[in-house]
């Protein structure tokens, strides 16, 4: 079975089901035990869960394992979105456990945001009794129906004898080709049988082979339109990470000469501060980043997926360019906009061999000529740089709070956003130069992802700082597993960029309904209406996150900003919350707004750049 090459950065680890290692010798366990086994021979170190009735007999093996640490979550969502966030830190496989019914339909939303953003994680669920499903029994579900669309594959386990390989193989499945969810569910009949256990299994996926390995003819063509080009871009995606292609990337960017735009999923993959780095694309990426796709005459995308955040009105999409399309998975390539030259490959062999070609290229003395497009670039880059202007009133900005948390953080701090303005603040106004020091929620959108994925980020690198960058509608989401992180000795930091609404939404309401704000106010209350920028304040944040056992601060004065966070920062022994009360009409510039043309970017309210079209030549 063929494998996605393992990454510089982030190596994923294999499901360990033949070669050379030894067979262990024939153990005769529970199901339950073999389970757990299992995930130990797998490499499984971390699991995050909550148990019930149906996973009950898994837990009792699990507490004499001394190489599986259980995190007991406060809910099976935030169990979920630390797995995801654990993977995304470490590039190693997440792991949540629940039980059945209700325990595993409260997975669906992390599985789902996980399938959307190809993160590899194993979910395992208890099943009720094997003679009891689709009897409608006590907490009985049916999870693999209700997930199959969301992920990658999934098991339904009920012969005890069927757990080693099962567990081999989601784990395998999870992690090669494009990554993605697995979910186990296991009967409970079966994880109390008696049953053998010995490892490796052989394990059994003749329809799973990844291709990893390009097409030498199509890379060659893909370097000669490289070279050929007037106007390149290199459309880098969320699997240029997964692939742990970040060293090749930035030697083919600079081997090319062409500027770099990196996806919400992909920032860090390049270094935000590289001069060739134009910024994110997308409705609210960079001005020069959405305009370089726009009048491009060759995208060469890699591990994208020309969604349509990136792509606005599809049939007006980037109408010059010859697309190169790279990806692990076929299925993306040509599924929303047709392939010149499709690149079916790993992205970390993709980019290697498109690096061989290209030198063998300008050996040939075909290089590119670039000047008159990167005269453009940096003119766009010049005239509309991302930027935002400070309250009159004198109140915190959210653009500032959250660039002095980017600028005073320790170096290779982990920064997790929820889902809103804040994210796209968080995206724009904090430089990352490191891959896998960016972590959200992109594909789903899941307001409520960034505390707990802060929890399994700061989990797997214990050893680094994480912050989570949060809004007070997203915090009220999941805010519970700090209660875990701080009984569990998971230090995370959270800002929380309260403005006392739903802020992306009230955006869209201030701009196209008429500023009729129908049920985006969180501060609602008597007070509210005549000081509008108190912040939510029911409930208290600094009084709950006291209560969860968190260090808490307020922050309301610019002046008071920095010596805020840099006491945050100091506090390293427990979690520390900051509720960073700020302006609530601050908006996210740039914007595409939805259905339009990326033609039709906005670099501010009432302001349309003006390019100058002249670019089909």
């Amino acid at each position: 079975m063929t494998e996605q090459a393992s990454g510089a950065h982030h190596p994923q680890p294999r499901a360990r089901t033949g070669g050379a290692q030894q067979p262990t010798a024939v153990e005769h366990v529970t199901g339950a035990q073999s389970l757990i086994r299992s995930l130990e021979e797998v490499g499984a170190d971390t699991v995050f869960g909550i148990p019930g009735g149906a996973i009950l007999p898994a837990y009792d093996p699990m507490m004499d394992s001394a190489k599986v640490r259980h995190i007991l979550a406060r809910h099976e969502q935030g169990a979920g979105h630390a797995a995801t966030g654990y993977a995304q830190a470490t590039g190693k496989v997440g792991v949540c456990m629940a039980t059945s019914g209700p325990g595993a339909t409260n997975l669906v939303t992390p599985i789902a945001d996980a399938h959307m953003d190809s993160v590899p994680l194993v979910a395992i669920t208890g099943q009720v009794a094997s003679a009891a499903i689709g009897t409608d029994a006590f907490q009985e579900a049916d999870i693999c129906g209700i997930t199959m669309p969301i992920t990658k594959h999934n098991f339904l386990v009920t012969d005890p004898a069927e757990i080693p390989r099962t567990i081999a193989e989601a784990f395998h499945i999870a992690s090669t080709g494009r990554p993605g969810p697995v979910l186990v569910d296991i009967a409970k009949d079966a994880m109390q049988a008696k049953t053998t256990f010995s490892w490796p299994p052989q394990t059994d996926l003749p329809g799973y082979r990844p291709v990893t390995k390009p097409h030498a003819k199509q890379i060659r063509e893909a370097a000669r339109m490289i070279t050929s080009a007037k106007r390149p871009v290199l459309y880098v995606g969320g699997g240029v990470m997964k692939a742990g292609a970040t060293a090749e990337l930035k030697v083919l960017a600079e081997l090319t000469g062409a500027p770099v735009t990196t996806t919400l999923m992909a920032l860090g993959s390049f270094p935000d501060t590289h001069p060739q780095h134009v910024g994110m694309p997308g409705m609210h990426g960079s001005v020069a980043a959405v305009t370089s796709l726009q009048k491009a005459d060759l995208i060469v995308a890699l591990g994208a997926r020309f969604d349509d955040r990136v792509t606005g009105k599809l049939d007006s999409f980037a109408p010059y360019a010859k697309i190169v399309h790279a990806d692990i998975d076929p299925a993306e390539i040509g599924k929303n906009r047709a392939a010149d030259v499709p690149i079916v490959g790993d992205a970390r062999e993709v980019i290697a061999d498109l690096i061989v070609a290209v030198q063998a290229e300008h050996e040939a003395g075909r290089t590119g000529d670039y000047a008159a497009w990167w005269k453009d670039l940096n003119r766009w880059r010049e005239h509309y740089p991302l930027g935002y202007d400070l309250p009159e009133d004198g109140s915190l900005s959210p653009q500032q709070v959250i660039q002095r948390i980017g600028q005073l953080a320790p170096e290779d701090t982990i920064y997790a956003a929820g889902v809103g303005q804040h994210q796209m603040w968080a995206a724009h106004f904090i430089d990352y130069e490191k891959p896998a020091t960016w972590l959200n929620s992109g594909g789903a959108g899941t307001m409520g992802y960034a505390v707990p994925a802060a929890m399994g980020a700061k989990a797997g690198q214990p050893d680094r700082p994480v912050w989570a960058i949060d809004g007070d509608g997203c915090f009220q989401m999941t805010n519970q597993e700090l209660v875990t992180c701080a009984l569990n000795n998971i230090p995370i930091k959270v800002a929380i960029i309260n403005n006392g609404a739903l802020g992306m939404v009230r955006q869209w309401q201030t701009l196209f309904y008429n500023q009729r704000y129908s049920n985006t106010v969180l501060h609602a209350g008597p007070e509210a209406a005549e000081q509008p920028n108190l912040g939510t304040r029911c409930p208290d944040f600094v009084k709950l996150a006291e209560a969860m056992g968190c260090v808490a601060m307020r922050c309301e004065d610019p002046a008071e900003l920095d010596a805020v966070i840099a006491k945050a920062n100091a506090i390293n022994d427990r979690p520390v919350v900051v509720d960073f009360i700020v302006h609530e009409d601050a908006m996210v510039w740039p914007m595409v707004a939805a259905g339009t043309s990326n033609d039709e970017v906005m670099a501010a309210r009432g302001v349309r750049p003006d390019f100058g079209d002249n670019e089909e030549d």
